[in-house]
């Protein structure tokens, strides 16, 4: 008998009018299964079904069957709070309904309600007592928290606790696993969504003291999120009790917490934590000297810079076909060839080209000759012990300025040089005075200029009043080129201070003022001002979005961005994608989408997919400010779906967009390698066509000659990341890359994108800070993270008459020449034969040649049988010497075998990629993988300096020297400046580099125009 389906609740909706109670206990009961196919029907009748619930006439659990009917029928009338509170009423329904089958997804959605409804009113409480939360509802919450403790997933529980301020349960989990993954978890989630400020500090500081003392024996993990958590609360008094309770037995850690700390923490946190160190005893004096060394910042600018020295890997041959395709007499050319010299050689030192090319030097001319100045400040970018010496024959002399026509533009840029030499050094006040002194006594707008953006940027997050002060002064002469640069400098010297006068102060000057550039430069030193503030500057963003003038509003988007930078907070974000395709200036819609990079830089996996419609947009500034907000937030990761939207707008038909592409391209694919991005080669290889086509539009070349810069900057032995290695915000990085945007508008501030390298070298320190000799492995084929090859240099193809193509007709009709020529002359038909066979077997030769080759070693035939012995051939994993370049993918590969006589008293790195493994595959793999799952960790405590623990303390130790740096008073030219006696200077100095330059005088002729194509 087949059983026939319900049509209709009808019959027992009728049992609710019953005057028995038994029957409408019955109907409640029949009611509820009924629900999910009948609801429209049922909730005709809510009213009566909510007075029943009501009714005390009902036993209890026929008023929460009530109840549970009521909030089955709001569910799916979708009034999820109505059903939320109808929910809580059904007490034990509900929890038998929690656990019948098929009930899922209501009871999802009721408990996310009620977690929802939990975290909103908790957090609305300041004092987080729970007088106004119903008990049924703290109820739920406590269950919910237990049954995550029962089935482990504590994770979970620690999620829902942090957003509903419980801080207790965090306790309770912490008590009952001793699990320190868990607090370095937490300490994660607080850092990296969206939470205000004083709860964030509020939880760090609870969770400082749940910390167990690290110690070099276990080699703790948590030393990495300890490191972070000190930097972010930047608070001194927490960090000098910990280095000193480590100085008697775990000195090798004190150092190694020391070098952490100068990674990610602010310049004004590192000096306190130096002036509050004790002196020590004598047996203990002169490891706190050491501490104090390394809090200077200064002993990590060397080593990097040693690094880089050692490592340089620059390919000349790419500089040096791009000066010659590059025409040197046009600004932008000369300027895109500065650029990307600069970069190549950022903190290497190497000013070889410069020397080598002193004419197109002296072509340079005012605002490209203060770009090429300022370019040494970027080559000799921590080199601060000799900065002045290096720049002496263009710094204002004593005397003032000088009258030469033109040198106010090397002087100018010598001073922003300096200021960049000196960036995140800690070098401190005499480089500070000198800048402040030179832009008071200037004259010149182009001196001021340059003083004012060198101030700001070696003085940057001082905080400095005289410094301020100054600037301000050069702000009110009203000149437009100085006080755009006083502008930007003002901001970075009140960088993250969030000071009110100050803000207050420089917006009203730029209502006030007439000059665009004025206004722009105070626009982006207000973002900076509130530079990671969050809440604390949503009054100044409203304040700026809602100007008339398009260029405040420009800096209101900046602002929103740095304010909130790498807190991928969601508001924020939606509020910058609302003024991307709403706000009625190009420049603003362009900025909101670049600045989406600086929110989520964390999470570069999430910005192809936010940013990939907007690439498509039918604006171009829309889909330029997309190229550039990929290339910042994915720099150094080879992100394949980034590049994957990237390489179609390379082809874009508007200049700048194409521009904006070829610069993103060489962020993400920097240190990158043929093996493991797939896009290297041919990115490169575009490079170079785009350079070289004299038909393509010089903003799209001056775009593909920085992309040549960057994608090999540093010597190829830097990465881009604005994440420190402590995994704390690289703030140079950020000011840095938000300083390089605006070369939109003004050249000269491209340079600012060597604050954002960052050296990634795995640098081994003993006891004494010097640099041990010893290897380490890295589990993974070599050709994974091997430096790319040196380019080729074009093969000259030589036109011989033998090649020329001879059609099949032309060939038969010179064949019945032949024969008619041989029997008229009565030869012999013999020899004309073989000469015809002849002809046609060239022609077949060339056939056979195209088709097979097997002698010419064509890949068509004998190749794939070539290649893979020799990929079976390579090994698995490779020994890498103490101070070599590890990239940051790298790290998860690296190890140290235990036999070893240097052990790091801490993790090289946290990343789970997979690491030893006995075959050849796995690492492989791994790695191809690795990119596309970037998470925020990928740089968290990566590599850098180590200490080492010496296990042969008594075996004589062998040291890498560190030569003297032989420091030349002048290390380039510009056209202005005793040129001859540089020259001179010059020549001798370059041994080490005579392999380079010994055939550049042969090749600069132009012998492509000697080709014989005469007929």
């Amino acid at each position: 008998m087949v059983i026939r389906s319900q049509s209709s609740a009808a019959g027992v909706l009728a049992l609710l009018q019953e005057p028995d109670t038994v029957f409408k206990q019955h109907a409640l009961k029949g009611l509820i299964p009924l629900v999910p196919q009948f609801w429209a029907e049922i909730s005709e009748h809510i009213a009566l079904i909510e007075s029943l619930y009501e009714s005390d006439d009902l036993p209890k659990a026929a008023r929460h069957n009530a109840a549970l009917l009521a909030s089955k029928v709001y569910y799916f009338l979708g009034e999820y709070d109505e059903a939320l509170s109808f929910a809580l009423g059904a007490g034990s329904a509900f929890q038998a309904e929690a656990r019948a089958h098929g009930a899922g997804e209501y009871v999802e959605t009721v408990i996310s309600n009620a977690i929802d409804r939990y975290v909103t009113l908790r957090t609305e409480e300041p004092s987080g007592s729970s007088t106004k939360i119903d008990a049924r509802l703290q109820a739920i919450i406590e269950s919910i928290f237990d049954c995550c403790i029962e089935e482990g997933e504590y994770r979970q529980a620690i999620g829902i606790a942090l957003e509903s301020h419980r801080l207790d349960v965090v306790n309770r989990i912490y008590d009952l696993t001793h699990d320190v993954s868990l607090l370095s978890y937490t300490m994660e989630a607080v850092l990296d969504t969206g939470f205000s400020l004083s709860y964030r500090d509020q939880v760090l500081n609870f969770l400082l003291p749940l910390f167990p003392p690290p110690t070099s024996l276990s080699k703790s993990p948590h030393i990495h999120a300890l490191a972070r958590l000190l930097v972010t609360l930047n608070r001194p008094s927490l960090v000098v009790p910990l280095l000193t309770s480590l100085i008697p037995k775990e000195r090798l850690l004190a150092y190694q917490f020391a070098f952490d700390l100068v990674e990610g923490g602010a310049r004004e946190f590192l000096q306190g934590v130096k002036a509050d160190l004790p002196e020590g005893k004598e047996e203990t004096q002169d490891i706190y000297d050491k501490l104090r060394k390394i809090l200077d910042g200064q002993e990590s600018v060397k080593l990097y810079l040693e690094f880089l020295k050692r490592n340089n890997k620059v390919d000349m041959l790419i500089l040096k076909n791009t000066k010659e395709v590059l025409e040197a007499r046009t600004s932008i050319y000369h300027t895109a060839v500065t650029l990307q010299n600069a970069f190549m050689h950022a903190g290497t030192t190497s000013d070889v080209f410069l020397r080598e090319n002193l004419e197109w030097l002296g072509l340079a001319s005012n605002w490209a000759k203060f770009s090429t100045t300022a370019a040494l400040g970027v080559i000799h970018k921590g080199h601060f012990e000799e900065g002045m010496t290096i720049l002496g024959p263009y710094l204002p002399q004593a005397g003032g300025e000088s009258q030469i026509q033109g040198a106010a533009y090397s002087e100018g840029g010598a001073l922003y040089a300096l200021g960049l030499i000196n960036a995140g050094c800690g070098s401190g006040q005499p480089v500070e005075n000198y800048l402040r002194e030179t832009m008071k006594t200037a004259q010149g707008e182009v001196v001021q200029h340059g003083a004012a953006l060198g101030l700001g940027i070696s003085a940057m997050g001082g905080r400095s009043s005289d410094a301020y002060d100054d600037l301000k002064e050069t702000l009110f002469t009203d000149s437009a080129v100085a006080g755009e640069a006083a502008g930007y400098a003002m901001g970075l010297v009140m960088l993250g201070s969030a000071d009110q006068t100050s803000a207050e102060e420089m917006l009203t000057y730029a209502r006030e003022t007439q000059h665009e550039k004025i206004i722009r430069g105070l626009a982006m030193g207000l973002a900076f001002i509130f530079y990671g503030r969050q809440e604390e500057a949503d009054s100044t963003i409203t304040s700026l979005l809602t100007e008339k003038d398009p260029i405040l509003r420009y800096g209101g988007v900046y602002t929103l961005a740095l304010a909130y930078a790498g807190t991928s907070n969601n508001d924020a974000v939606r509020q910058l994608l609302h003024i991307a395709v709403s706000d009625t200036s190009d420049d603003v819609r362009r900025a909101a989408v670049t600045s989406l990079a600086f929110l989520l830089f964390k999470n570069p996996g999430q910005v192809p997919r936010i940013v990939q419609l907007l690439s498509e947009s039918y604006n171009p500034h829309v889909r330029c400010g997309a190229t550039l907000a990929l290339g910042i937030a994915c720099a150094g990761t080879g992100l394949q779906d980034a590049v994957e939207i990237l390489e179609p707008m390379t082809k874009d038909g508007v200049d700048f967009v194409r521009q904006g592409a070829f610069i993103a391209l060489g962020m993400i694919l920097v240190q990158q390698s043929e093996a493991s991005s797939p896009s290297m080669s041919s990115t490169r290889a575009l490079y170079t066509k785009v350079v070289s086509d004299k038909h393509e539009d010089p903003m799209a070349r001056f775009g593909a000659a920085i992309g040549q810069g960057l994608i090999d900057a540093g010597g190829r032995n830097v990465t881009i990341s604005l994440q420190s290695r402590a995994g704390s915000k690289n703030t140079n990085a950020i000011v840095g890359m938000t300083m390089f945007c605006q070369f939109w508008y003004w050249y000269p501030l491209a340079h600012c994108a060597c604050l954002a390298f960052e050296p990634t070298a795995i640098i081994g320190l003993n006891e004494d800070l010097k640099v041990p000799k010893f290897e380490f492995v890295s589990n993974a084929r070599p050709s994974l993270f091997a430096y790319p090859p040196p380019a080729t240099p074009p093969k000259r193809e030589t036109f011989a008459k033998a090649a020329t193509a001879v059609l099949s007709t032309t060939a038969k009709v010179k064949a019945r020449e032949k024969k008619k020529a041989a029997a008229d002359a009565d030869a012999m038909d013999t020899d004309e034969k073989p000469e015809q066979k002849k002809d046609g077997d060239v022609e077949m030769k060339g056939e056979e040649g195209l088709a097979g080759k097997p002698t010419d070693g064509s890949p068509s035939t004998n190749a794939p049988e070539d290649v893979k012995p020799k990929r079976k051939s390579e090994p698995s994993s490779e020994n890498v010497a103490n101070f070599s370049r590890v990239t940051p993918t790298q790290l998860a590969y690296i190890s140290f075998p235990p036999e070893g006589r240097y052990q790091p008293v801490r993790p090289v790195s946290l990343n789970t990629v997979p690491h030893k493994t006995g075959g050849k595959g796995n690492p492989n793999p791994g790695l191809r993988k690795a990119p596309s799952g970037v998470a925020s960790e990928r740089y968290a405590g990566g590599g850098g300096i180590l200490l080492m623990v010496d296990e042969r303390p008594d075996t004589e130790a062998e040291f890498i020297s560190f030569e003297p740096p032989v420091v030349e008073p002048a290390p380039t030219e510009n056209g202005h400046a005793q040129p001859q006696a540089l020259v001179h200077r010059a020549r001798p100095s370059r041994d080490f580099h005579i392999a380079l330059d010994e055939s550049s005088p042969d090749v600069d002729p132009p012998e492509s125009f000697e080709y014989p194509f005469d007929s």
